[in-house]
């Protein structure tokens, strides 16, 4: 049963609001904006503002920058758990006349691995009018290929761009009308859009060694959208956050969301601390793992971080360049102040006899396993000893499970019945009920003679 999260502390609440105020003055930002959210509700809420009292609130409109990324990877996933692509598939199956990149495959474009450039061709592509790019072979230049495909991460504005548009294509729609009506409003995020709407920030520029500012300015860059186009609220990023955690039976389901944020490719060899998914970034923070994504345009910088052992989110929009990100310290905050309890153990609406009989103690070899049944038929294997591989499995129709995570996620689990005695096959692996259980379930037999000693000494 769901209920509301319990208000944070008052001083939970007092530390989170003396960082954003921190944040603020530190990082000399004309205003910021901040949420956290907690098991999907928005626990807490703050600003500070370079003008006594006309601070910001969760509805004004920032410019979100990458973090428009997860908007477009959240399609893309929804077109293929359509059927109407592949993430193997090669961008060229989709997009004629991409020759030079055709074989770049979707995967690779959410990921950053598809060895594309970092930017799109000249002229700098966030300050300046999108008319200057109208065609998708405007994107790239001359120098499409930095990197061979798939042999490293390197992160890629055009590959998102290239994403869009392939949007565009299936849907036969502009990707913000797209946008809009599959997944802004079944989650009723009214005040996220492509370009500003009133109450909006206006975006600045902070000089480096004085207290004074300028206006940055502000363009609508057409083909290159769908990498940072995107504006927002703290509210409604406060939604998005609940629906990347728990998905939406209208948008995404919470299963292909978790597929998402796995890990596919690390930002870094000498960093591997951040890591990427399917247009998802992860990173390590105090020991925790986050998702979400970070974002900035000229005059905005904006973070969504958010801890999915802890159910705890945190969000920042500020209208300043060079504007510090503190998003990652407010779900700190708030995990080490007041821990997530555990949900109350409850026993099972019932039980299966048959999988009841296969819990317990298996052995692969000599190496001592338990397996224990979860909801809804799903099995758990965890060594007994701290040495072994552990993972969770989902029941399947057919009477077998398939891994989730780990060294087996995706591999098939079997039990099978064999002259009287029953094993467990996973991915060819054989456990049985004693260590060499003699019969014939082992592959390449048991000594007849079983278990020996070494005799009396001699002498």
């Amino acid at each position: 049963m769901t209920t509301e999260p319990e208000p944070l502390l008052p001083e939970t609440r007092r530390a989170l609001l003396h960082r954003v105020a921190v944040a603020q003055a530190e990082g000399r930002t004309p205003s910021l904006v901040a949420a956290v959210v907690r098991d999907g509700a928005t626990v807490w809420s703050g600003a500070r503002s370079m003008i006594d009292g006309h601070a910001p609130d969760t509805e004004t409109q920032y410019r979100i920058g990458s973090i428009t990324k997860t908007f477009v990877a959240v399609e893309v996933l929804r077109l293929r758990d359509e059927g109407l692509l592949d993430l193997a598939d090669s961008l060229g199956k989709h997009l004629p006349g991409s020759t030079e990149i055709a074989d770049v495959t979707i995967a690779q474009l959410l990921s950053h691995t598809g060895g594309l450039p970092a930017e799109a061709t000249d002229p700098w592509w966030e300050r300046t009018p999108g008319e200057l790019r109208p065609a998708t072979t405007d994107l790239l230049g001359d120098q499409s290929h930095p990197h061979p495909p798939g042999r490293r991460f390197h992160y890629s504005n055009p590959g998102f761009a290239l994403l869009g548009a392939l949007i565009e294509r299936l849907r036969e729609a502009p990707w913000d009308e797209v946008l809009e009506h599959e997944v802004l409003r079944p989650l009723g995020m009214a005040r996220t859009t492509p370009r500003p709407q009133d109450p909006a920030a206006g975006g600045w520029a902070v000089h480096p060694w004085a207290d004074v500012m300028q206006p940055e300015v502000v363009v609508d860059t057409g083909r290159m959208g769908p990498a940072g186009q995107l504006w927002s609220t703290a509210a409604d990023l406060s939604r998005w956050a609940a629906f990347l955690l728990d998905g939406n039976d209208q948008v995404l389901c919470a299963a292909t969301l978790a597929e998402m944020r796995e890990p596919v490719a690390v930002s870094s060899p000498r960093d591997l601390t951040g890591s990427w998914g399917l247009g998802i970034q992860l990173r390590r923070d105090h020991g925790r793992t986050l998702f979400g994504h970070g974002g900035s345009m000229p005059g905005f910088v904006a973070g969504l971080w958010i801890s999915a052992d802890e159910r705890l989110a945190g969000i920042t929009l500020s209208n300043s360049t060079s504007a510090p990100g503190v998003a990652a310290d407010l779900v700190r905050i708030v995990a080490e102040r007041e821990p997530r309890l555990p949900e109350p153990w409850r026993p099972m609406p019932s039980a299966d006899p048959e999988l009841l009989a296969l819990t317990g103690p298996w052995y692969w070899g000599t190496h001592s396993y338990l397996l224990r049944v979860l909801a809804d038929r799903g099995l758990d294997l965890s060594p007994i000893a701290e040495q072994g591989r552990a993972s969770r499995f989902r029941a399947e129709a057919d009477g077998t499970w398939t891994g989730l995570d780990g060294y087996f996620a995706g591999e098939p689990l079997r039990v099978v019945e064999q002259s009287g005695q029953v094993h467990l096959n996973l991915g060819t692996f054989v456990f049985t009920r004693q260590p060499y259980e003699p019969g014939e379930a082992v592959p390449g037999g048991v000594d007849p003679a079983g278990w020996q000693g070494t005799g009396p000494g001699p002498g």
